[in-house]
């Protein structure tokens, strides 16, 4: 049996960054995953190029049950803490849109960062290495993985949560939580692409590809303001993305379909400038034609020239093209959504340690807690601060 100071179940983003925190203090670290590779859900983020951070991350851009649990541990670590240290490995990245980092070359780039840092911190990784048993005893955790059994003084739980099963997700995270005792909230797939009913499926047919900007709001009254994209199977794009994680099921969202104007002023000013143009050209000039086309052969708008809209006819274009109601099937769930929600009860957890009140020198992290970020950055950064809050005290 490997005696070890510290075992980390997970080779994350929180896991890793825990690692090497708890490394440069002088403890033994030993970090298991169950995969080939770690940081496997890094490399595959932001298209390749892994979103790190963002600029804007606040408390207020996570979901969970007590809004206030997070903000201790990103009040200590914060998006320019993290960029400096990818400042210091010599890495590139670049600005988009909303406060968005991301590395101009690769996402193993920021693998490479944290596996450098657990090096330096003396760090032992073991991949390929499946957690099977978790017993607490007299002398610590004894955790037995297929390949090898510990003994550890503290166990940081980060193995993720039910996100993208074909990376090796599993619940192994939350059956601890509930072997110990630890309340664990019912979860869901967030930051996730809506599947549409087979009537909307059809209406829609031929447009997947089709980008527009828009206001997204769910019936809650949560709104983001983004692009929505039409896909073989519904809708995403970021403002899908985003608006998932506050839909339930049965629930219809809201599409301002343009945002930028006001359909009655731009029907006016057609009305002096080409008042003989057909309804249906002109709008193609501020949407994609296919759509438009989409909408007038199913009467939903209709084609008349812009001189002869009455009054009622401008009132309807402007409920369907301000007001547009889809009312999802369901969401394409965890084969691709980006995060989970909900999880360990944050409740459970101390907020500056992310140790469990009930069981000493157990902690949970990342993921597999009811922590849920906004897309663009968000996740990883709440990532980078808990790993860090987490690794100061183990």
């Amino acid at each position: 049996m490997i005696k070890t100071d510290v075992l980390i179940i997970g080779a994350g983003a929180a896991g890793l960054m825990c690692a090497a925190t708890a490394g440069y203090r002088g403890k033994s670290v030993t970090v298991v995953d169950m995969g080939k590779k770690p940081g496997r859900k890094i490399l595959i983020s932001g298209g390749g190029r892994c979103n790190f951070t963002n600029e804007n991350a606040k408390p207020e851009n996570y979901l969970c049950k007590n809004p206030h649990f997070i903000k201790s541990a990103m009040s200590r670590y914060n998006a320019q803490d993290f960029i400096e240290l990818v400042e210091r490995h010599g890495i590139e990245y670049h600005h988009k849109t909303l406060g968005q980092l991301f590395c101009d070359n690769s996402a193993q780039d920021i693998v490479d960062i944290l596996m450098t840092e657990c090096d330096w911190a003396g760090v032992q990784v073991r991949l390929r290495s499946e957690v099977l048993k978790v017993e607490k005893t007299k002398q610590g955790f004894e955790v037995a993985t297929s390949d090898e059994s510990y003994l550890a003084h503290s166990l940081v739980v980060a193995s993720g949560g039910l996100t993208m099963p074909k990376l090796g997700a599993s619940p192994i995270g939350y059956k601890i939580a509930e072997q110990f005792g630890i309340s664990v909230l019912p979860t869901s797939a967030a930051l996730v692409p809506f599947t549409l009913h087979d009537h909307d499926k059809e209406r829609f047919d031929g447009l997947s590809g089709i980008s527009i900007p828009t206001v997204v709001t769910s019936e809650s009254g949560v709104s983001f303001k983004e692009n929505i994209l039409f896909t073989h199977r519904g809708l995403s794009g970021p403002a899908i993305l985003q608006i998932s994680s506050f839909w339930q099921a049965g629930e219809s969202v809201t599409i301002d379909l343009l945002p930028e104007y006001s359909i009655e002023d731009i029907v006016q000013q057609w009305r002096e400038s080409h008042p003989k143009k057909s309804l249906k050209n002109q709008l193609a000039t501020i949407l994609p034609k296919s759509f438009v086309e989409a909408m007038v052969s199913q009467e939903e708008i209709i084609d008349k020239a812009v001189n002869q809209l009455c009054k009622d006819d401008i009132s309807q274009l402007s409920d369907h093209l301000h007001q547009w109601q889809i009312k999802p099937n369901g969401t394409e769930g965890y084969r691709t959504a980006e995060v989970t929600l909900g999880g360990v009860d944050t409740d459970e957890l101390s907020s500056k340690t992310f140790e469990a009140k009930k069981v000493p020198n157990l902690y949970f992290i990342g993921e597999v807690i009811d922590v849920t970020g906004w897309l663009g950055g968000y996740n990883f950064q709440a990532c980078w601060a808990e790993g860090v809050a987490c690794g100061q005290a183990c």
